[in-house]
């Protein structure tokens, strides 16, 4: 199944091309499959994709309390991706900042603290 879920990203020349219903169906799969809460975490992630930020925040905010994930940097990352989907900078800025904190991986800090940096400036361009 995760096979498959690769080879639909994979078939995409841009990530704006991705077969974001399929990837979904498959992640509804597997899930089914697999209590594994980085699937569950996966599976918010193409919901948003196919139905909006909203949904995938709102899948987020079930998975939240799997202790499983509960401290774990791509929880509050992914979360960040969706609120800055939904438009809601500062709580992404947030949670970037938060996974930033949680990731035990020099290259995701910083990227994680980057991408709170270029929004923490567009808000302040948007106040001055």
């Amino acid at each position: 199944m995760q096979a498959a879920i690769g080879a639909v990203h994979d078939e995409a020349a841009r990530a704006d091309d991705t077969d974001w219903p399929q990837i979904l169906a498959l992640y509804e799969l597997l899930k089914r499959m697999s209590d594994n809460p980085m699937v569950a975490l996966s599976h918010a992630i193409a919901a948003a994709m196919v139905h909006g930020a909203t949904k995938g925040l709102e899948l987020l905010d079930i998975i939240k309390a799997d202790t499983r994930l509960a401290n774990h940097h791509r929880l509050d990352a992914v979360r960040a991706h969706l609120l800055e989907l939904a438009g809601d900078h500062e709580g992404a800025v947030t949670h970037y900042r938060a996974a930033a904190g949680k990731t035990g991986s020099l290259p995701e800090r910083n990227y994680l603290l980057t991408q709170a940096a270029r929004l923490s400036s567009e808000l302040k361009l948007a106040t001055d």
